[in-house]
């Protein structure tokens, strides 16, 4: 798995783009009906940041932001790295593990074509177990 390249693991069908002026609180809805824990954050072709569950939690909940009208310019990562989809899986688990990051936008000649998370690195059938068990804990604690 680590020597597979990222073209093989990469999430296409749940790639989530927003505008740089989206609200937090229209992100986190996307984020929630896509089942996915990133936003990459785009003016035009260009990506220009990426925004995770991490930054919802840390840099708007953590800080009392208010999630309507704070856009997701004021809380992204800004310029995140990227990865080639020809590169090894492994590669770029080693670029998530150094920088402390999960989530890892694919650029091909230039055009976002893809993400990786490190979530990846599970057994496919364990990463879907997990991600329905915490999208079950988050509803049960808004009810």
């Amino acid at each position: 798995m680590f020597d597979q390249p990222v073209r093989g693991l990469m999430r296409k069908q749940k790639l989530l783009k927003a505008p740089p002026e989206t609200s937090v609180v229209k992100a986190a809805r996307l984020m929630a009906a896509k089942n996915v824990g990133a936003v990459i954050v785009v003016a035009g072709p260009r990506i220009v940041g990426i925004f995770t569950e991490r930054d919802l939690a840390f840099r708007v909940v953590a800080k009392g932001l208010d999630v309507a009208s704070t856009p997701l310019s004021a809380v992204m990562t800004p310029s995140p790295q990227t990865i080639a989809p020809d590169k090894p899986f492994g590669s770029a688990l080693l670029v998530m593990h150094e920088s402390g990051f999960r989530h890892l936008p694919v650029v091909e000649k230039g055009k976002l074509v893809g993400i990786v998370s490190a979530r990846f690195a599970m057994d496919p059938d364990l990463e879907e177990f997990t991600a329905e068990a915490e999208r079950r804990e988050y509803f049960r604690q808004r009810a």
